[in-house]
């Protein structure tokens, strides 16, 4: 019996670990793609593509405004779609492997209002 549970306890804890980073994952993924909905907003409606990016920093939470690449397509033509995309660094934190990791990325585009 206790040789069952020492071969089980990290399985177990492998599993709870990769839920645990799963979560993570998703959770910076929605807030991202909130992040982006809103400079989308706010790219359809202002012609100058910095607040855009200022809302979509705005939006993200203080971890992640600083490790965030945006860009920002906005034509000058009303009725055309104003594009804006994020990208964020996710790294898995896993003891003696450094920089283990992969991007997360959204986007959102909205028609142009003027």
């Amino acid at each position: 019996m206790t040789i069952e549970f020492f071969l089980v306890v990290p399985l177990l804890v492998a599993v709870l670990v990769a839920g645990i980073q799963v979560i993570s994952v998703a959770r910076t993924r929605i807030e991202l793609l909130g992040a982006v909905r809103e400079g989308a907003r706010v790219a359809a409606t202002t012609p100058d593509p910095a607040r855009a990016v200022e809302a979509v920093r705005g939006a993200l939470s203080p971890a992640d405004r600083d490790r965030a690449r945006i860009s920002v397509s906005r034509p000058s033509v009303p009725g055309r779609p104003a594009q804006v995309s994020a990208r964020i660094r996710h790294t898995l934190p896993i003891p003696f492997i450094d920089d283990l990791g992969f991007e997360v990325s959204a986007s959102a585009s909205m028609l142009v209002e003027r």
